[in-house]
């Protein structure tokens, strides 16, 4: 496929010599309007690249805060057509910041893969991470997806050995996304130094651009992170900002917006300070 505003983006980090930064946060959440505000303030608080969760009722690789998330966005009438207009409405103003989408294969094959990959193309999706998509099935979603020219980004895990690596490996473009923990997102806080090592080993194997993720949630730690990683993810933290600024009926309030942007801008800070193994 041909070069991707993912692959521009980890080529800009590279060439300014440091570590870049993921966010994540869940579409809908706590309201549509909302939620398109978010994502529109991200960048200019710091996030190089942003994963948008599309809200499913069963997320079984997420821990409490992103499931609760889910839920609020659910209960607000968030569907996966919305996602897909909210991503068309950044791309107004944000012609450059990549877009991941990030979630469960259930609401896509309910939407129709064909249509949902047209419409993603359309809308302006960069890249997809589909968490119980295994390399197995990749004639499901995987390889299409890459024929509309939209990176199919894998999971590696702890428990993902050498043996097993280079299928996850094989048709994975964009970058890599490295979950730092076994278990749920947002649940243990990652080791900086068995990070490190597990991105040089699947450095090489691949020379995709290694994100890591799960359990970074305060400056120091996304520091501690870049320093072994070519980027870092959040997402339980700014989930948490999210659900810390809501009134007491769940309820968008004038400190939602600002509450994520602040908290983005300290954690880019944080992964600014890392030396990034893209610098080495």
């Amino acid at each position: 496929m041909t070069t991707s505003r993912i692959d521009r983006r980890f080529a800009a980090l590279h060439a300014e010599g440091r570590a870049g930064f993921v966010t994540f946060v869940m579409a809908g959440d706590p309201d549509y309007v909302t939620s398109l505000e978010i994502v529109k303030a991200l960048p200019a608080a710091g996030a190089d690249v942003i994963e948008i969760g599309m809200p499913f009722s069963d997320p079984m690789a997420d821990g409490p805060a992103i499931q609760a998330a889910g839920r609020r966005a659910l209960d607000g009438g968030q569907t996966l057509k919305k996602t897909l207009a909210m991503v068309s409405a950044f791309r107004q103003t944000d012609a450059d910041t990549p877009i991941v989408l990030m979630g469960y294969y259930n609401p896509i094959y309910s939407y129709g893969n064909e249509t949902f990959l047209d419409d993603a193309r359309q809308a302006g999706v960069d890249g997809l991470i589909i968490v119980d998509l295994p390399p197995e099935a990749d004639d499901e979603l995987c390889l299409p997806a890459i024929e509309h020219g939209i990176n199919f980004v894998r999971l590696a895990t702890p428990t993902t050995d050498d043996k097993r690596l280079p299928k996850v490996l094989s048709n994975t473009s964009g970058f890599v996304y490295y979950v730092s923990i076994t278990g749920i997102t947002g649940t243990r806080a990652p080791d900086a130094a068995a990070v490190s090592s597990a991105v040089g080993r699947i450095k090489r194997h691949t020379d995709l651009p290694v994100a890591v993720g799960f359990g970074v949630k305060t400056p120091e730690q996304a520091a501690a992170i870049a320093a072994g990683a070519d980027a870092v993810v959040v997402g339980s933290a700014l989930i948490e900002a999210v659900k810390g600024s809501l009134n007491a009926d769940g309820h968008a309030t004038n400190a939602t917006v600002p509450a994520v942007a602040e908290l983005v801008s300290r954690l880019a800070e944080g992964v600014r300070a890392g030396r990034p193994v893209a610098a080495e």
